[in-house]
């Protein structure tokens, strides 16, 4: 039987790359708020990656237990989560009366849980977080003795993480893969020189967003930018009087200023940009003919490449509202490098 010591608790994925490694952190907190031992579940791309593809796992035993999602459904769940007593949460408002948690309905939900082949038997909502005073009603309401597993839709932690978690950005180490391919990119392309990496976003799925964000005050990741700044409102525009965040298209004319600045300033040899469409790299190029510096664009098959070799970047600059930009930037203050947000001036 499991004991105080091996309680266990499992969620799945939510979101892209950076969203994915924001609930983990969350759920890694709530996981020793509650002191449950973390399945360390896979990320979802177009399959199921298995977490030490991309992380090591010796590292986050340093924070609190954890236990691979494979170990734990071959060795633990057929005698403390056997089929016919799965029951899936998911978070509802106190207010909702919904009775379901479609826990496998859409992708990646249904993806991710028949990756183990996991059914639920039954689905219960409930209303309470790991952020707030709330926390003690945990064990209360989910008792050890019945509920020996807690198996999540998504982390019970707040998008975006709240700033005392983000420290736990050390506990994740990069895979000896993921380093190795990302040391070998630098190795080949621009060895010993010192670069600005640069995070673009001007993909379709940020014009969409744009209509519904100008104006606010919270946006998806903004907190990392926007707690510095109280009373500082999201827009598009650039005004050159006040403080503003140009989201989703930066001006031409501001994306190579700012760009040329920073390499000025850290005397850097190479533009390293990650992008999940227009790279610039011409543009980039050109305005920077005067200085001998050359601009480079992996587009890696997998994003974390890119984020590895942003983090190595002697300056980083990102998009304030991005869950990737914050992984990278998270990663970089653990090491105390410098980092800036496009559009604030």
């Amino acid at each position: 039987m499991l004991n105080q010591s091996n309680l266990i608790v499992i969620f799945s994925c939510a979101g892209r790359t950076g969203n994915q490694l924001e609930h983990f952190l969350g759920g890694l907190a709530f996981a020793k708020s509650v002191n449950r031992t973390l399945v360390l579940p896979p990320f979802r791309t177009y399959r199921n990656v298995r977490f030490t593809e991309w992380f090591k796992f010796q590292p986050l035993t340093e924070f609190h237990r954890v236990v691979l999602a494979e170990d734990f459904m071959q060795y633990l769940a057929p005698e403390h989560w056997p089929p016919g007593q799965r029951i899936g949460f998911c978070w509802h408002p106190v207010t909702s009366n919904k009775k379901e948690c479609h826990m496998k309905t859409g992708n990646p939900f249904g993806p991710f849980w028949d990756g183990f082949n996991i059914d639920f038997d039954q689905e219960q909502p409930y209303h309470i977080s790991y952020y707030d005073s709330d926390i003690s009603k945990w064990n209360d309401l989910y008792p050890v003795s019945r509920y020996p597993v807690l198996a999540m839709r998504g982390a019970p932690a707040p998008f975006p993480m709240i700033a005392a978690d983000r420290p736990l950005q050390k506990y994740l180490v990069f895979s000896d893969r993921i380093r190795e391919e990302a040391d070998k990119y630098i190795e080949d392309h621009f060895s010993g020189q010192k670069f600005v990496g640069i995070h673009l976003r001007n993909g379709v799925d940020w014009e969409n967003a744009c209509v519904s964000a100008e104006g606010k005050s919270n946006y998806m990741a903004s907190p990392q930018c926007m707690e510095d700044h109280p009373g500082m409102t999201l827009t598009k525009k650039i005004n050159p009087t006040v403080i503003s965040i140009c989201l989703f298209y930066i001006c031409l004319s501001f994306l190579l200023r700012l760009t040329r600045n920073k390499v000025i300033e850290t005397k850097a040899q190479v533009v390293f940009v990650a992008t999940d469409k227009l790279p610039f790299v011409s543009e980039i190029e050109d305005n920077l003919k005067d200085r001998n510096v050359r601009v480079f664009h992996a587009d890696p098959w997998l994003p974390i490449i890119d984020m590895a070799i942003l983090i190595e970047s002697d300056h980083f600059i990102g998009n304030c509202i991005s869950s990737f930009t914050s992984f990278v930037k998270r990663a970089r203050d653990v090491q105390s490098k410098p980092s800036s947000f496009w559009g604030i001036s």
